[in-house]
């Protein structure tokens, strides 16, 4: 999780590098490409069998959609907020996906659970401060992140229940290339060999997070991984300040704080309920 916070911060670090030159429309796509590429020996080993989907075709396409648009957001957001920023309004994702899972997967949700869920809300208000503070328009940006990846976390607990995550895996990075290829039509800048060495990086970066993210997984339990996930914050500050001279308000640090400890509440909330559903007797 420590190796991950630091890839997905110099993956932003690498996209400053090209905003100015390339569309994140564009970063995306290649990001995609070289990401196929990694996984090409393993797609040969499998064979077409380790493709297939039985009938999720809709819900597998509008995975990788927001996937997509919600990647393009979030590297935008990096071009225009500090690191710190946006690390920060990203930590909301677990917040989200609680009032999601309530939404749409009918989860009962008591009052402590309820209670983390507007604190965690609470800490996003202080980072953002309406009212007080002229707001960026990369929160908004980074806001779209969080809601889309939020999505595609509902959608992938439906599209599990049906078809292979091995196929799911695949299809999720295939259709993310035609869909920006479209997407760059308009915003298209022909990539120098820098250009593709900045994007190669960015693909590296988001390759290996995917399997850190999976070893930690296994690793230790989801109340852990979720402690570790929050050093992404003095990672990201670490970063900004080194590279771009930004040095984020204590608000950030103190809306960041009360996300982390309600996100943290819900996590252990979670595991809780799963332990007690798999032994009764010890409820």
């Amino acid at each position: 999780m420590l190796l991950i916070g630091t890839l997905v911060t110099l993956t932003l670090v690498f996209v400053r590098e090209l905003s100015g030159e390339i569309h994140v429309f564009e970063i995306v796509l290649f990001r995609s490409i070289f990401g196929l590429l990694f996984m090409l020996p393993w797609m040969m080993r499998r064979g077409l069998a380790a493709m297939r989907i039985e009938r999720s075709y809709g819900l597998v396409a509008l995975r990788s959609a927001l996937a997509f648009f919600g990647s393009a957001a979030f590297f935008y957001a990096a071009t225009l907020m500090p690191l710190a920023d946006v690390t920060s309004i990203v930590f909301l994702r677990p917040i989200i996906a609680a009032i999601a899972a309530i939404v749409f997967l009918n989860e009962v949700v008591r009052m402590r659970r309820w209670s983390a869920i507007i604190a965690g809300l609470i800490g996003a208000l202080v980072i953002v401060r309406p009212g007080f503070a002229e707001i960026n328009i990369g929160v908004a940006f980074a806001l779209v992140t969080v809601f889309t990846l939020t999505w595609n976390t509902i959608n992938l607990k439906f599209l599990t229940c049906q078809e292979s995550s091995d196929a799911l895996a695949i299809w999720h990075m295939v259709l993310m290339v035609p869909l920006g290829a479209a997407a760059c039509i308009f915003v298209w800048t022909t990539p120098t060999l820098e250009h593709l060495f900045w994007m190669f990086l960015i693909g590296v970066c988001e390759m290996t997070s995917q399997r850190c993210m999976s070893r930690a997984y296994k690793a230790a339990d989801t109340t852990v991984i979720m402690a570790f996930t929050f050093l992404r914050l003095p990672v990201a500050a670490l970063l900004g300040f080194a590279l771009f001279d930004e040095v984020p308000e204590i608000w950030v640090w103190l809306g960041a704080g009360i996300i982390a400890a309600s996100s943290l509440y819900i996590a252990r909330r979670e595991s809780v309920v799963a332990k007690q559903k798999k032994n009764p007797e010890n409820a």
